[in-house]
């Protein structure tokens, strides 16, 4: 049987500072193992957030990772298609803190071997130039043009005035990797910020708060300031989360939105909000979401038939058709962007 830990005692709630050890131990040891491509995945968005948010990892909490650290060079040989999250765990490792220089080697040997090479996304290969580059490793995968590429990409807000998760996802990745996960500006034009406030209307409507989290850590690392509605939806889904301690029940869970809300509430200076985590095998399970508005306000704009891309003349025949809770989601889907009407000139699809 699961047992749930009850979040309504304050005490249970607790700063990044104050549950890195603990998520460091479950992740690294107690949800999978480390032959599955999952617990590299788990264990590479975490590090990646401990890092880029600039977290202090005590040594006993490196420690977790020292024997998958000292084996790694090997493991990425015998596995080179996973050489990207390998790097990247490999990478987070050492620049929190862990002794050695294997990733430096091992950086050469990914270029020398041509693993780039096999990437077809430029998404792809913009990770695999950021990796190598944190060790000064250059690869001619990350061609003169991908910049132009990527920036022509997230440069054409209608592509995200429609839902789209996998454009929205690879949207935000983008700024990631342009802007060195915030480190440097990495010079955004007007469209792609109006596309990331396009992505995060569309995510807001949805009640996609995974979604939501990270359209708003790229906001604020593309030099834009998220509007207090999604950051305030963010937080309080992830005051909402519940940690239950489980040896049974498939690893099927929302683990990832926990982690992008924690480093969304970072970006913001509010890590207040995160559950204390056991140092046990644990599922994390989001706050029951409130019905997604989406959906409603496709099916209402295509039932009208007859349709214009003006939103103040659509307002009152979309909103007669939708239920209260989904008429307040999209007022303050409404309230919470500047850019709401031109948005609809899209989603409309008039």
């Amino acid at each position: 049987m699961s047992n749930i830990i009850a979040l309504n005692a304050p005490a249970r709630r607790q700063r990044l500072s104050d549950r890195i050890g603990d998520l460091l131990t479950v992740f690294a040891g107690n949800r999978r193992t480390q032959e599955d491509v999952y617990w590299l995945k788990e264990n590479a968005e975490l590090l990646n957030i401990l890092e880029c948010s600039g977290q202090t990892v005590p040594s006993q909490g490196l420690a977790i990772h020292a024997a998958f650290y000292d084996s790694l060079v090997d493991r990425l040989r015998f596995f080179p298609q996973y050489y990207r999250l390998l790097l990247s765990i490999g990478l987070d490792l050492e620049d929190l803190g862990m002794p050695g220089d294997a990733m430096a080697r091992a950086c050469e040997w990914v270029a020398s071997s041509g693993l780039p090479d096999a990437e077809l996304s430029d998404l792809q290969r913009a990770e695999a130039r950021r990796l190598l580059a944190r060790r000064g490793v250059r690869h001619e995968a990350a061609d003169e043009g991908l910049n132009d590429r990527l920036r022509a990409f997230i440069g054409r807000p209608a592509t995200f005035a429609l839902p789209n998760k996998k454009a929205a996802y690879e949207l935000t990745h983008i700024v990631f990797y342009l802007s060195e996960y915030g480190r440097r500006d990495p010079q955004l034009d007007d469209t792609a910020l109006r596309s990331l406030e396009f992505a995060g209307i569309v995510a807001f409507l949805d009640q996609d708060l995974d979604l939501l989290a990270e359209i708003c850590v790229a906001t604020r690392q593309g030099g834009g300031v998220p509007h207090p509605i999604w950051e305030d939806a963010v937080r309080h889904g992830l005051s909402g989360f519940e940690v239950s301690v489980d040896d049974k029940t498939p690893l099927v869970d929302d683990y990832h939105e926990y982690l992008v809300s924690t480093w969304s509430m970072l970006m913001m200076g509010r890590d207040d909000s995160g559950v204390a985590v056991p140092r046990q095998r644990c599922l994390f399970h989001r706050p029951p979401a409130r019905e997604s508005a989406l959906r409603a306000i496709s099916v209402a704009l295509l039932s009208l038939g007859e349709r214009r891309a003006d939103w103040t003349h659509m307002r009152r025949p979309v909103t007669d058709l939708l239920s209260p809770d989904a008429v307040d989601i999209l007022e303050a889907a409404e309230r919470s962007s500047p850019q709401f009407e031109a948005f609809f000139e899209g989603f409309a699809r008039a």
